[in-house]
């Protein structure tokens, strides 16, 4: 088990609301790995009023995924300087749910609706960008809408694009069709043009409170921009 490892698992941890990992976003603070194999992460956030639901889903994915290491024995995730760290940072050790750390807040102990929530606008915005860059290479509106899942470009945005589908449960496979709207149904050449307008907004949004995210940190923690994990 190495520190390496490690990263690379919290780099598939993703805020909810921005769909960035956590590791790009300079999120985590410290990572040490003993030799017999317990982990320590110690994740920082932009400020620390950040929305506890948030804060929540980040630290409990960020445990899940280092639990999934074969090597991985104890694992202990913590929020630093946030105000329900203690809370959130006492139920993610006992391996409770979002109502362990906060009793009557919700019936909604995993945050499922909200977890969906964010994935169904993160998809629409990765796909606006997959959408754009097809368009801008000569991809006919007609055809950009026929096209299927085998057709698209194997890179990192399209890849996310299936991650995300496949979690909300939309059909992926390779004849399915590329671009679908949030309820999983195929866009039509007709909805295109009123659609990309209302992807472009919800991409514009999460760039601008990424880079609000970013700076914040920046400030907050005096860090370098190169500081951040890859």
């Amino acid at each position: 088990m190495t520190r390496e490892r490690v990263i690379d698992a919290l780099a598939e941890v993703y805020d909810p609301e921005l769909d960035e990992p956590i590791t790009r976003l300079g999120f985590v603070s410290s990572c040490e790995v003993s030799p017999d194999g317990d982990v320590d992460v110690a994740l920082r956030l932009p400020t620390p009023q950040c929305a506890p639901n948030f804060a929540f889903l980040m630290a409990a994915d960020a445990r899940t995924a280092v639990c999934r290491l074969p090597l991985a024995r104890r694992v202990t995730i913590r929020l630093e300087d946030h105000y329900t760290g203690d809370e959130i940072n006492a139920a993610i050790a006992g391996g409770e749910g979002f109502t362990g750390a906060f009793p009557g807040e919700t019936d909604d102990d995993e945050l499922g609706a909200l977890r969906e929530l964010f994935q169904r606008k993160a998809l629409t915005a990765r796909q606006a960008a997959v959408c754009e860059a097809m368009l801008a290479g000569g991809v006919d509106v007609g055809d950009l809408t026929r096209t299927v899942v085998a057709d698209l470009p194997d890179d990192a945005s399209v890849r996310r694009c299936l991650e995300l589908r496949c979690a909300l449960g939309i059909e992926s496979g390779p004849d399915a069709p590329a671009f679908v709207l949030p309820d999983g149904e195929p866009l039509t050449a007709d909805q295109l043009p009123r659609w990309l307008r209302m992807a472009r907004l919800v991409r514009t949004s999460l760039e601008a409170n990424g880079g609000i995210c970013r700076s914040l940190l920046q400030v907050r923690h005096d860090l370098a921009t190169d500081s951040q994990e890859g």
